[in-house]
């Protein structure tokens, strides 16, 4: 290929323009050789003859075809130089806003000067795990890449940041830095990747600095080695720092600053604890004053201070270090203010003892005042006989202050150096690390000096390094892959280095000079120009004797050799440093002792050490003041940095900067030149151009170049063959080209001319096209033609036709309209006059009618009157009559009596009848006197007891009737009131009377006006009918728009709650997601503990470790033991006392409860007990004995005795919640105002209630009395009836029957079993009493030790942990304490509710034992017969119930849960152990056994968790267990006996609900189960998912054919390289969909559950593949975007054959058929930014401009989106609010939901496999 071929017409090439560096032209006439000139054509269309130099033969260099422009690699240009490099680099950096390209192995950064959104956190996880050259270039892309071969190849890695000022290396870095610290997050909880990054800040503000070039300038180099176990998670880092910049501390230049650090303090000075400091405002002081202003733009000194402390905390420096460097650095300050005398013509010098600034400086160093006073203008000069102190003039003064100034300050940064390093060291063992190399690029200015000749030599040697790795790379490609390869020459700067580091050279004489005791800089020049005069890098300019020129690889440099001497030596009066090494503050003297040989800078304690040897052999130092030179120390490090880079394997970014002006996205040409050919840019491109710089893969290039293929070459299968053949028919020159193993490789050039030939033969076929399509458009045009104007006649012959139809049709329609017009109009006036007749009619009648009406009305009303008067009289005279009877029947009785009695009286005289009476009554007097004798003893002693219970009863009722006088008197005011309102009411029933009366007659005259009124509605309803239409119409009008809008502000509604709701409930889920990330973390932090103490004793294991946790989140349910307390102390120290404070406190908080609870159920059981006796006692007293009329009044008081005092506890009870209540509601609210009025409120209804319950008391006590009084009156007299006639008997002539006698001692043996029965009852209650009472003080001692012991932990912490633990102790005490009294509340509704149930079943149990004792003993004993029978046939029958034994519990979870697998139950009922453990749960609830509740469900719980977290990559585990719980979760809710759960139940799934408990709690605990297991499903899934959805969505060939439009490939690194190819197809992520949703379907999964699984899984497909896609420029182009809807199309169609397009998983696919849509459409004319602005509303701004600025032609033909076209769509989505992120957050999860699902399935119908091993579950 001649040159000739190349120079032809429409070429394009570069010629140098003096502003532009480079110029585009196009060549107008074909080259010729010989030529003396170049026909040209610029860019503005001026002509331009370019002269062609004939010996050199150097023609302009060739310009790339654009579809080459704007590539991601340099190297993968065609023409490799310097204008297609600067021009490649502008193109991305000012069109696509691209500030990262890659050169190589270089990335190359430009300082955008602006914040772009392209650092967050999901683009890290983004370019995590990615090959570098498969996304566009990134700064995370090349950390990466190093992070990926550390762990690898398992070899360190350094990564090199090099440019100059102000291109942002510093920011680079921290980047570099975050990369590594989020993939590389440290595995335990030191936090050491976040001390990391917190150096920066602190390194900024004492190591960076203003200048002309940047507003955060670093001064210093720094290297930092970030170390990694063997699981690749930082353990640890380290900082070594090169030639701080001391000098800037006392000289700043014009606009520039001293070090951030003094501007900060001094913007906060102000601060109390910096009253000390005595510093001002930084224009008071000379060090920080000189280079003018003393702010920047957009920084805030005093906020980056506090961050700057911040930092320091976070890295350990104590409070009071703080303060010594704050105060050292105020010293500096105040030094630089020292005003110096001068006396004796400027030969001696003094400083004011009175200087303010002297004073302070001293003060602040605590040093000695008048020694520092003295040595500051004094020497002392030591010879070998004396030694004598010398005064030193003005300027050796100042020289002396300034040198001490700037070694305080070089001591104090390297002291801050150490402790970062001491910070950020670890124990832990270091398996490799990574550097990051941040440090100063090649530096020239108008004066250069000391500083920027070591900048230049650090570069010098780095570029060495540099030049030959990337020599090595070149050479290591071509011998993998075979081909011959010449020794590519590349330049070597080994005689700069020589210049400057060998023997003799500009160092050593540099050493030698400042070791000559008058050496001055300008003997040190005359011996450089005597020295190296020949060299070739050396050389003296012409003008001057001080200076010399070193030129550099990258330019050629001038230093001024005035101060190289004093900067080299950097003395410092040995006096001076004695008196701050005797300072009173320790580490201000610690800062000055006395230091090894080895550089302060160098590797710190704990460093890796590396074994390696140097290439070069090191230089050794002749004595100790040789070393003790600064450039000796340098020459030092940067050996040791050289050996250390040289152990790596390097990655290289060069930072460049676009403008001197500081402008966002402003690009200088010359400047950027310059930079390129100062960091080696350019020169990788011509080691790269030396060679074979474009290399193709086989099948890339076949794709590519087919075009140009033959169909007898296109026959063949080897594509290898196939490229040979036509490379060599195409390209004539075999050296252009070479075939490896895998690769084509083609010199520069030649790719160009590749596509040259591809884009001839594409032109031909377009022309040849074009010419066809045109005459087909021609033809077809007159064909349309013709066919238009047979239509046109055709319809109007067929109008005017219609014409006349119509005409004829409208006449015959007006004929019909006039007919029906005139008829409805006559028809509707006959009907207004009939229905007025009509209406006048219906009143006339109504009103006659009502007239009799009336008339029978009164008439009726006096019958009933006469009725009642008649029947009032008769009753009258009847009593009257009635009356007087009974008074004549009584004195007829009275007079009968009284003869009668004379009678008997006649008859008892008699002696007869005595005899008669008396007969052998003798000897049973004497045995029932006996018998008396024997009670009147027992009624003696049990008298004597009465009265002692009497006494105390009577004192008693004594003080509760002084309480009765009270309260009636307070009761009197009372009743005055009544009587009052009595009196009102009265009153008030009068003129309620009165008013009746009134209304009487205003409805007389209210009748009149109606009549009126009818006649006047007569005439309005016609009105109202005719507005009744137009209202109508009216709204029908209005409803028709009203509609539209309630619709669309309901949906907006709608859509507004549903947004709230799913924004809740995902807030919620990440809650959970939390939690079980920290109860992950919790895990591996047990273990790693018990791992490191391996100390003997008991730890805790998995299972009840996660029973523990399990219980901790869920108070309410928590029953653990007491036991379980020191698990939880053992559990605070080994975590921490800071994170289990809060847990402990719970967890005892719930051990009380749970002890209170038991104590409350063992009490409740003991009264039914009770109960139960005295139910069977009056049982057996009913059947035994009659109970007299008396004994039943007894019984019945005692019994409304006994409703009162419940009533009363009650009520007590209702008002200790209440004070508890308001007691806590005060404490919480005592500071609102609103708060207070409800807590008066509330003690105003407990006031009252106070006041009921006293009341109710008074009740009780009183009726206690009556029955007690009534109850001894009545045994007192059957005792005296029965004792009074044997006490009198001898004397007595009255007569004893027998039978009264037997009575009376029955009365007194009853009277005496009541006064035992009370006794004893009274007793037991006392004794209940005090044991309730024993309990509760066992109770407080138990609390007040706890509350000790807490508080004795508590004094052991520091105040301010103290402080926050008093408060989180009081906040869970105060929750602790709300969630009791609302469990109270709840228990004591639940009480009730079981109570009376229990009430019912025994009421109904006594009226069956009543109707049973009336029954025929027959009867009964059949009955009994045939029950016995029924139950022993309902107990043949299966109830839905297992039994199991409490020991059998751990089994039952083995079997079930640990060790069951789900393909044992695969051939069963879906979800069989969720239905197993539903029936154990039934029987424990069946059996009223709440701790075998509990137990079982928390087993549960804790066996699925350690389940899980085995099983934690085993999809199908983790969908079987999902199924189970919500299936477990579902039965709890369908059998929970709750109406919105029941109304799909059968009958007999309502015979299977729980009867006792309400396990409300443990739904809420299994629905967080449910989440967490939801979530570890969903990550597994995307982890199976996540590689292959790039390969399979974006790279897949679904189209064939498409490939051959494919844009053009990049280089492949090493990574990438290695790993090989492991792509996936869109059929095989397709078949691992279809596994997902058949494991579930199969496994028994909620359908609702499946969905939301799949909509969360095509959710991740779409935001893994549009990141991947806005991060790429090679998919960016149509046939992608054509593939890529292709590929979503099958996507959706296997959701429509799954059935779950319901789902609204094709609606997250939204953005991603968006950005399809948006690369296949056109992107040149306005209204196509319309249509894609509307299209795109998935789609947010960046997006669109990102993937518009990424769009890549795929060839010549297809135009590129201009700036302009992006521009406009930029100003048309202004109006968007799209948030500013520009990646999707992959990992986002879609709150879950889990709706109540109902099973058919009847517990009785579950067949228990024997597979299972669960024979020991008992039927029941």
């Amino acid at each position: 290929m001649s040159t000739t071929q190349l120079y032809t017409k429409y070429t394009r090439v570069w010629i140098p323009d003096p502003d532009d560096v480079w110029r585009s032209a196009e060549i107008i006439k074909d080259y010729k050789e010989g030529d003396k000139s170049l026909q040209l054509k610029l860019e503005d269309e001026t002509l331009y003859e370019y002269p062609i130099d004939l010996q050199g033969n150097e023609l302009p260099f060739l310009r790339n075809p654009d579809i080459l422009v704007g590539q991601n690699d340099l190297t993968a240009l065609s023409y490799l130089h310097e204008p297609a490099v600067l021009h490649n680099l502008k193109v991305r950096f000012l069109e696509s806003n691209h500030i990262y390209t890659y050169c190589g192995i270089v990335l190359v950064a430009i300082n955008p000067y602006e914040q772009l959104p392209i650092y967050e956190q999901d683009v890290i996880y983004a370019y995590s795990g990615q090959n570098m050259g498969d996304m566009d270039p990134h700064i995370f892309a090349v950390a990466e890449e190093a992070y990926k071969q550390m762990a690898r190849e398992e070899k360190n890695q350094s990564i090199i940041v090099s440019g100059e000022s102000g291109a942002g290396k510093t920011v680079s870095a921290k980047y570099a830095m975050r990369f590594f610290a989020t993939v590389g997050g440290s595995a335990s909880e030191t936090n050491i990747e976040a001390k990391v990054l917190a150096s920066s800040p602190i390194m900024e503000a004492i190591g960076n600095a203003k200048t002309t070039r940047n507003d955060n300038s670093s001064r210093f180099g720094k290297y930092i080695q970030i170390g990694f176990d063997k699981r690749f998670h930082i353990i640890g880092a380290n900082m070594r720092t090169y030639l701080l910049e001391k000098s800037r501390v006392v000289f700043q230049a014009e606009d520039e600053r001293n070090y951030h650090i003094f501007y900060q303090l001094c913007a906060s000075a102000s601060l109390p604890e910096f009253k000390d400091l005595g510093l001002t405002c930084a224009e008071d002081f000379f060090y920080t004053s000189q280079g003018g202003d003393t702010s920047i733009d957009g920084v805030d000194d005093a906020d980056d201070f506090e961050k700057t402390r911040h930092a320091f905390t976070l890295l350990g420096v104590k409070e009071s270090h703080q303060m010594i460097i704050f105060r050292i650095i105020a010293a500096i300050l105040h030094l630089g203010n020292l005003e110096i005398q001068g006396e004796r013509d400027g030969e001696a010098c003094s400083v004011s003892s009175e200087d303010e600034h002297l004073s302070n400086f001293c003060s602040l160093l605590g040093v000695e005042h008048s020694q520092m006073q003295h040595w500051l203008c004094h020497r002392k000069l030591v010879t070998t006989a004396e030694t004598y102190v010398k005064s030193m003039s003005l300027h050796q003064v100042v020289n002396a202050r300034n040198a001490l100034a700037k070694h305080i300050y070089a001591q104090l940064f390297n002291w801050i150096v150490q402790h970062i390093n001491k910070a950020l060291h670890t124990t832990v063992k270091q398996h490799s690390f990574i550097g990051v190399l941040d440090i100063y690029g090649f530096e020239t200015f108008e004066v250069n000096s000391f500083e920027q000749f070591c900048i230049n030599y650090a570069n010098e040697k780095l570029q060495q390094q540099f030049n030959s790795h990337v020599f090595k790379l070149e050479q290591e490609e071509y011998m993998k892959e075979e081909i011959p390869w010449t020794l590519i020459d590349f330049y070597d700067n080994q005689p700069c280095i020589d210049l400057i580091e060998a023997k003799l050279g500009i160092l050593d004489l540099l050493d030698e000079e400042c070791k000559v005791p008058k050496g001055t800089d300008q003997n040190w020049a005359q011996k450089l120009y005597d020295r190296h005069a020949a060299s070739q890098h050396f050389q003296k300019p012409r003008m001057s004797n001080t200076s010399f020129i070193v030129l550099h690889f990258a330019d050629k440099v001038e230093y001024q050799s005035e101060g190289f001497l004093e900067k080299n030596r950097d003395t410092v009066y040995e006096e001076q440093i004695n008196i701050l090494k005797a300072s009173k503050y320790q580490m201000v003297a610690d800062l000055f002792q006395e230091e090894d040989t080895v550089p302060t800078t160098a590797v710190g304690k704990g460093a890796p050490r590396i074994s390696v040897r140097s290439a070069r052999p090191a230089f050794k130092a002749a004595n100790k003041e040789h070393r003790k030179t600064v450039g000796h120390q340098f020459r030092n490090s940067l050996h040791l940095l050289m050996e250390t880079l040289n152990a790596t394997t390097p990655h290289y970014v060069r930072c460049i900067k676009p403008n001197d002006e500081k402008l966002p996205f402003k690009f200088d040409p010359k400047r950027a030149v310059q930079q390129l050919r100062a960091c080696g840019v350019l020169e990788t491109i011509r080691i790269s151009a030396a060679g074979f710089p474009s290399r193709w893969s086989y099948p890339d290039f076949f794709n590519r170049y087919r075009v140009l293929m033959n169909k007898r070459d296109l026959s063949k299968n080897d594509k290898r063959q196939i490229c040979q053949t036509l490379l060599e028919d195409l390209i004539k020159d075999p050296d252009k080209f070479q075939f490896g193993r895998t690769k084509i490789f083609f010199r520069a050039g030649q790719v160009a001319y590749l596509e040259k030939l591809r884009a001839d033969k594409f032109r031909a076929a377009t022309i040849m096209i074009q010419k066809t399509v045109r005459g087909w458009l021609q033809r077809t045009k007159y064909q349309r033609l013709r066919r238009a104007t047979l239509v046109l006649q055709r319809y109007a012959r067929g109008c005017l036709a219609r014409r006349l139809a119509e005409h004829l049709r409208r006449t015959r329609a007006a004929i019909i309209l006039q007919k029906q017009y005139r008829m409805l109009r006559i028809r509707r006036a006959f009907q207004r006059i009939r229905n007025a007749t009509l209406t006048i009619q219906a009143f006339a009648r109504g009103m006659f009618v009502k007239r009799i009406y009336h008339q029978m009305l009164i008439e009726h009303k006096a019958i009933i009157l006469q009725k009642y008067v008649r029947g009032w009289l008769a009753r009258v005279r009847f009593r009257r009559l009635r009356a007087a009877a009974v008074v004549l029947q009584c004195h007829l009785r009275r007079l009968r009596a009284q003869r009668q009695l004379r009678a008997l009286r006649i008859e008892a005289r008699s002696a007869q009848h005595l005899k008669k009476l008396n007969i052998g009554m003798e000897n049973k007097v004497v045995q029932l006197q006996r018998k008396v004798d024997e009670q009147n003893k027992e009624y003696k002693l049990l008298n004597e007891q009465l009265s002692m219970l009497t006494s105390a009863h009577s004192s008693e009722v004594e003080k509760l009737k002084k309480e009765l006088q009270q309260y009636q008197q307070s009761q009197r005011g009372d009743d005055n009131q009544l009587l009052s309102l009595q009196g009102e009411m009265e009153q008030l029933r009068m003129e309620l009377e009165k008013a009746h009366g009134e209304r009487e007659v205003i409805e007389d005259s209210h009748g009149k006006e109606k009549d009126l009124l009818r006649k006047r509605i007569s005439d309005l309803e016609e009105e109202n009918a005719l507005l009744k239409q137009e209202k109508e119409e009216l709204n029908r009008r209005i409803l028709c728009q009203s509609e539209d809008e309630f619709a669309r502000n309901t949906v907006e509604e709608n859509i507004q709650m549903k947004k709230e709701l799913e924004e809740e409930r995902s807030r919620y889920q990440n809650l959970v997601k939390e939690y079980s990330s920290l109860e992950q973390r919790y895990d591996n932090l047990r273990d790693e503990m018990t791992i490191i103490k391996q100390a003997p004793g008991h730890r805790r294991n998995p299972s009840n470790q996660s029973s523990l946790e399990s219980d901790s989140n869920n108070p309410s349910i928590c029953t653990s033991e007491i036991g379980d307390t020191e698990d939880v102390i053992q559990q605070v120290e080994e975590v921490g006392m800071e994170k289990a404070a809060m847990d402990m406190t719970l967890f005892l908080k719930l051990q009380k409860r749970v002890r209170e609870l038991e104590l409350e159920r063992k009490k409740l059981q003991t009264q039914l007990e009770k109960k139960e006796q005295e139910r069977q006692k009056s049982q057996v007293i009913e059947t035994k004995t009659q109970v007299t009329p008396e004994h039943e009044d007894f019984a019945y008081n005692s019994l409304k005795r006994q409703e009162l005092e419940s009533e009363n506890k009650k009520l007590k009870n209702e008002l200790n919640e209440l004070r508890k209540a308001i007691a806590d509601h005060a404490t919480q609210n005592n500071s609102s105002n609103d708060m207070r009025d409800s807590y008066n409120l509330l003690l105003n209804q407990l006031k009252s209630a106070n006041e009921e319950l006293e009341v109710r008391k008074e009740e009780v006590l009183i009726l206690r009395s009556q029955i007690m009084k009534a109850a001894q009156q009545k045994d007192m007299g059957k005792n005296m009836e029965s004792i009074s006639p044997n006490a009198s008997w001898p004397n007595s002539d009255r007569h004893v029957d027998q039978e009264d006698a037997i009575e009376a001692y029955q009365g007194m043996c009853e009277t005496n079993r009541l006064l035992e029965a009370q006794l004893q009852d009274q007793r037991r209650e006392h004794e209940e009493e005090m044991e309730a009472l024993r309990n509760q003080v066992d109770l407080m001692q138990e609390e007040l030790e706890k509350q000790q012991q807490a508080f004795l932990q508590t004094l052991q912490l520091s105040p301010e942990v103290q402080v926050e633990f008093g408060l989180q102790q009081e906040i869970t005490r105060l929750t602790n304490e709300n969630l009791d009294l609302k469990e109270l509340l709840e228990k004591l509704e639940k009480n009730e509710k079981k109570l009376k149930k229990q009430l019912k079943i025994y009421m109904k149990k006594i009226q069956d034992f009543e109707a049973s004792q009336t029954m025929v003993p027959v009867e009964r004993r059949s009955h009994e017969r045939n029950m016995q029978v029924a139950v022993q046939r309902k107990e043949k029958d299966f109830q839905g119930m297992l039994e199991y034994y409490k020991e059998d519990e751990p089994l039952l979870i083995r079997n079930l849960i640990t060790d069951l697998k789900p393909q044992a139950v695969s051939a069963t009922v879906p979800c069989l152990p969720a239905y197993i453990l539903y029936m154990c749960i039934r029987h424990a609830d069946y059996i009223n056994d709440d701790q075998k509740v509990h137990s079982l469900l928390t087993s549960t719980i804790n066996g699925v968790k350690k389940v899980l977290k085995k099983h934690h990559d085993d999809f199908e585990m983790t969908s079987f267990w999902l199924a189970n719980t919500c299936r477990l979760l579902h039965c709890l809710k369908q059998y929970s006996g709750e109406e919105g759960f029941m109304t799909q139940n059968t009958a007999k799934q309502n015979e299977h609900c729980l009867k006792n408990f309400d396990l409300t709690e443990y739904r809420q605990v299994l629905g967080h189960l449910s989440i967490q297991i939801y979530q570890q499903l969903i990550n597994i899934a995307g982890g199976i998912l996540q590689p292959m959805i790039v390969p399979a969505v974006l790279e897949n060939e679904s189209i064939q054919g498409l490939s051959s439009v494919k844009p053009m490939g990049y280089r492949k690194y090493s990574s990438a390289v290695a790993e090989g190819d492991s792509s996936y197809s869109l059929d095989e992520m397709i078949r691992q969909l279809n596994t997902f949703h058949s494991i579930m379907c199969d496994q028994g999964l909620d359908p609702e559950i499946i969905q939301q699984v799949f909509k969360q899984l095509f959710y991740m497909i779409n935001a893994v593949a549009l990141n991947n896609l806005l991060l790429r420029k090679d998919v960016c182009s149509w046939s992608t975007g054509m593939q890529l809807r292709f590929n979503i199309s099958q996507l959706e169609e296997w959701l429509r054959g799954k059935n779950l397009q319901q789902s609204g998983a094709a609606q997250t696919l939204e953005p991603l058929i968006q950005a399809a849509q948006l690369l296949q459409l056109k992107k040149k004319t306005s209204e196509d930014a319309e249509a894609i602005c509307s299209l795109c509303t998935s789609l947010t701004t960046q997006q669109i401009v990102k993937i518009l600025n990424l769009y890549t032609p795929v060839n010549e033909f297809e135009e590129r989106v201009t700036v302009a076209f992006i521009r406009n769509i930029q100003k048309h989505l202004q109006e968007r609010n799209d948030p500013p992120q520009l990646l999707l957050d992959f990992k986002h999860m879609f709150p879950v939901l889990f709706p109540f699902n109902p099973s058919a399935i009847t517990m009785d119908s579950i067949h228990l496999p024997a597979s299972l091993n669960l024979d020991f579950l008992n039927k029941v």
